[in-house]
């Protein structure tokens, strides 16, 4: 006999869901958070294919990472939505990436195995901070009147990472930066891909960067110049990674500079995300608080132990979770649809690439100027604030690291307030935060 669920039903499980994901008080509807979702997946989706292209030089297979990196992409997202009710999508770290293979295994010679064994390590770790609520400790450390300028920092940072795959700006050796060759077939696609989504954006058409980067990659496909060649991949080849990972080794090794590093990056890069894409998406309030941190903290750690277990590095909270914000994502439905699109990937990673570098920088580049709007916020006149913030604020994409330009800021922040006579009882872990990041830039130096 055939079950036949009433409307009312379903419209009452649909409102109790609208309820728990607080569409009325953020402002949202099913359709926004949706189109929210597919923007922040198309823009992040590179990862399904940079991250393995890195990994596989440690010697794991290729098609290996390709499904751990869909599956713990997909489990982080759709964690971060469901539980902490965010819109921000997580996947492994590039950056933490580069350094698991040039460093970790190439240079200091660590078996990839053991490597995963430190990347588990720190997860536990992470996931220990949480739970004693240590993180959410130093989150509340970080000045809130730094927020703004970590916002900013980071857009400029995705901007010129956007502008920098775009193929508009390129290395120099007399200037470190240059301009591209704007006739560049790719490079001039890009840049029509960033006038539509311009033009869309003057329209206010919601859906802009969604179909401004769907609308680049036809003209691409259409003109032949975006060149696709999928590569053979079945998601049973997980199994060469899965559960490979070397605890004992990773111990035995005495790898605490390397879980160290993995867990400062990730902590701190997910700090200077959460503070970035919170503000732009409205959701810090009026005490400068956001809310349920211990589940977004939960998210991430346990996305970082399951990456590790199925075969590939730290998994962080990914800032490109910033174009889907700008579509109007305000909920952890965004983050959840963009989970689900990555469970999709794992059984079709290849066609994933169909969508080219020129179709999503210019995503990232919008993105990134609508992200300079928090600076009006700094109050400039006032050199205790407008220097650590400048510092923040350029260090950032100069460094091509969020940590480093945190570091930077509550440095001079600390020592600003200091001798500035601003010293006070309660602030005592930003300065016990300070002198560690003092501490890692002179441990840094030494090489």
């Amino acid at each position: 006999m055939t079950t036949v669920t009433s409307p009312e039903k379903r419209s009452g499980f649909v409102s109790a869901l609208e309820r728990y994901f607080r569409f009325d008080s953020l402002g949202t509807n099913w359709r926004t958070e949706i189109l929210a979702g597919f923007t922040t997946f198309i823009t992040m989706a590179y990862i399904v294919f940079v991250n393995p292209a890195i990994l596989h030089e440690t010697g794991m297979p290729i098609a290996a990472v390709t499904a751990a990196t869909c599956l713990c992409a997909a489990l982080g997202s759709i964690l971060m939505g469901a539980l902490a009710n965010y819109p921000i999508a997580l996947a492994p770290g590039m950056g933490l990436n580069a350094y698991f293979t040039y460093t970790v295994v190439k240079h200091m010679g660590v078996p990839w195995q053991t490597a995963l064994g430190a990347v588990f390590l720190s997860g536990v770790i992470f996931l220990l901070l949480t739970i004693g609520g240590i993180r959410q400790r130093l989150m509340s450390a970080i000045p809130h009147e730094l927020h703004a300028a970590v916002a900013g920092g980071i857009g400029l940072f995705i901007a010129f990472i956007g502008l920098h795959n775009a193929g508009i700006i390129v290395s120099d050796r007399a200037t470190l930066v240059g301009l591209g060759n704007l006739r560049n077939p790719q490079t001039a696609l890009a840049m029509f891909g960033l006038l539509l989504i311009a033009v869309l954006q003057v329209f206010r058409v919601r859906a802009s960067m969604l179909i401004g980067i769907i609308g680049t990659a036809l003209t691409g496909w259409t003109f032949s110049l975006v060149h696709w060649q999928p590569q053979a991949y079945r998601l049973s080849d997980i199994t060469a990674t899965a559960f490979k990972l070397d605890i004992r080794g990773a111990l035995h090794i005495g790898a605490f500079e390397i879980i160290f590093v993995f867990l400062f990056v990730d902590l701190f890069d997910n700090i200077g995300t959460l503070v970035a894409v919170s503000k732009k998406a409205g959701l810090i309030d009026a005490q400068h608080r956001i809310a349920r941190l211990n589940r977004i903290f939960f998210a991430d750690a346990t996305a970082t132990i399951a990456g590790s277990l199925s075969g590939t590095s730290t998994v962080v909270s990914y800032i490109e979770s910033s174009a889907g914000v700008a579509a109007g994502g305000r909920s952890g439905v965004t983050a959840i649809v963009t989970g689900l699109l990555f469970v999709v990937a794992l059984f079709v990673a290849p066609l994933v690439g169909a969508i080219p570098t020129a179709a999503t920088s210019p995503a990232l580049i919008i993105v990134g100027g609508l992200m300079l709007s928090s600076i009006s916020e700094i109050p400039w006149s006032d050199p205790l604030v407008a220097f650590p913030a400048f510092l923040t604020l350029v260090t950032i994409p100069l460094t091509y690291s969020i940590a480093n330009g945190l570091s930077f800021g509550i440095i001079a922040f600390a020592v600003l307030h200091l001798f500035g006579g601003r010293f006070r009882w309660q602030d005592w872990l930003l300065y016990v935060l300070a002198a560690l990041f003092l501490l890692r830039f002179f441990y840094m130096a030494r090489g």
